[in-house]
């Protein structure tokens, strides 16, 4: 089976919409069901919600939020052909969303007055995220969601990696096909 020159958006007003990849681009998309799996879980956390889309890619993880109900999205992505797509399918959809040239630990280096309810970390699975989780929490508001993704194949098991920096629980995890994902948060 070859790679899918796009992926939909699988609810809200947007569901059916495609967002497409560009040629050439690297990406892993989050497959269907764990997409449907992990908007489930976030149902009640959805409507006014800021999300912050780490390692965005297609940006299907934040504007499937939007499409649900999220208020804004930050969508941090440093392929620029990834990026000129992204923009894009925003203007297309009219989305309340900031695109932000740049590489993920660079940004969350950078001191902040802004916060976020959601959290999205899909990265290319060789990639340590025990840095990026560790700069995160000046960056969540209270009773923040963090998802996580890997491979089944990764070294760095979700709990492992929740366990290594003090102070983030794992409330929820599945799995579907290769891939290993689950919903995190800020300890209260």
């Amino acid at each position: 089976m070859g790679r899918p020159h796009s992926i939909r958006i699988i609810g809200g007003i947007w569901r059916g919409r495609r967002l497409p990849i560009p040629p050439g681009t690297v990406v892993r998309p989050t497959p269907d069901r764990a997409r449907e799996t992990l908007f489930n879980w976030l149902a009640a956390a959805l409507d006014g919600a800021r999300c912050l889309d780490l390692f965005a890619g297609t940006g299907a993880l934040g504007l499937e939020a939007l499409s649900r109900g999220a208020r804004e999205a930050w969508f941090v992505e440093r392929d620029s052909r990834l990026q000129d797509a992204l923009r894009e399918r925003i203007s297309d959809l009219g989305a309340n969303a900031t695109v932000i040239n740049d590489d993920v630990e660079r940004v969350l280096s950078r001191s902040t007055n802004e916060t976020f309810d959601l959290v999205f970390i899909d990265p290319p699975y060789e990639d340590r995220l025990e840095p990026v989780l560790a700069m995160l929490p000046p960056w969540l508001a209270p009773g923040a969601k963090i998802y996580i993704e890997r491979s089944n194949s990764a070294d760095d098991a979700l709990e492992g990696l929740v366990a290594a920096i003090p102070g983030l629980d794992l409330i929820k995890q599945s799995r579907a096909g290769g891939v290993r994902y689950g919903l995190i948060e800020l300890a209260k």
